[in-house]
């Protein structure tokens, strides 16, 4: 418990699910953390669910300015605000595993070759059902070359402060801020991350996709790519062409969420998924 771990979710007109978010880190085995809840502007009741739990819990903060700044720069100011050791970031609207911050952590100090750790998911829908899963099937941290596509889950991350105070992240690409940063990184050589094959993170996708979010995450990582590897017009790139055009038609014929079936993994054990499904319904039902 001596380490200090900062986890930031950046918020904006998230009331839906923000209870749910905020209670799964409350619901943490690892304890010694401080939460901070940064407002993007919000004009639902988001800022009055944190002002809440805020005055339950005193490792709770609540920052706001009433600016729509968008995420990448709420992303660097936690980073800024941030006053430990490690720094966690989660959206508005997913679910940690009540062991991530434990495991995650655990895997840093055991391994101080690696400055982030990232995790697999538990894909979940806008009623909290366990639908599927993603992961890598055993550790994976080879980033020596360029890619279209790293196996990050952006919101599972959990890195060193240090590295975040060399590595922000851009404002240009408020679609694909994860991948510009992962790319830069890599370039300048500085990307010691690891992937886990555990589920951590109860990610929801199912019911939340939109067709713009999608192409334009896309587009922003096609010109991150060009940007950083100019010469580089490979396979992977027409793939990504091919996959925006995907994601328009299946959007008109009205089967966009079957994209987020497709990329996930169905269990094998009906043990597997009613545990993990237990587990969800006890954070989010947590005092």
């Amino acid at each position: 418990m001596s380490k200090f771990i900062s986890i930031g979710i950046p918020f904006y007109n998230a009331e839906k699910f923000f209870s749910d978010a905020i209670r799964s880190v409350l619901y943490q085995t690892y304890s010694n953390w401080e939460l901070i809840l940064i407002d993007d502007g919000s004009k639902d009741k988001s800022l009055e669910i944190a002002n809440y739990f805020a005055k339950q819990d005193t490792r709770i903060r609540v920052i706001s300015d009433g600016l729509n700044r968008k995420l990448p720069a709420r992303l660097n100011q936690l980073i800024k605000e941030s006053k430990g050791d490690f720094v966690v970031r989660m959206d508005a609207d997913d679910v940690m595993h009540p062991q991530r911050l434990e495991k995650q952590l655990s895997f840093l100090e055991e391994n101080k070759k690696y400055d982030l750790v990232a995790s697999g998911l538990i894909s979940i829908d806008s009623y909290n059902n366990v639908k599927g899963f993603r992961c890598v099937d055993q550790l994976f941290d080879e980033f020596s070359n360029p890619s279209l596509s790293y196996p990050i889950v952006h919101p599972s991350v959990m890195a060193r402060k240090s590295w975040y105070l060399r590595n922000q992240y851009s404002e240009k690409y408020p679609r694909a801020e994860d991948f510009e940063l992962w790319t830069r990184a890599i370039t300048k050589k500085d990307f010691k991350m690891a992937v886990l094959p555990n589920l951590l993170l109860y990610y929801r996708e199912e019911g939340n996709l939109s067709k713009d979010k999608i192409v334009n995450s896309y587009k922003d990582t096609l010109k991150i790519y060009a940007n950083y590897y100019s010469n580089s017009f490979n396979i992977e790139v027409v793939k990504l062409y091919l996959k925006i055009l995907i994601v328009n038609i299946m959007f008109y014929t009205g089967n966009l969420q079957k994209l987020a079936n497709r990329r996930n993994k169905y269990f094998e054990s009906d043990i597997l998924k009613k545990d993990l499904q237990e587990i969800l319904n006890k954070v989010i039902h947590a005092d």
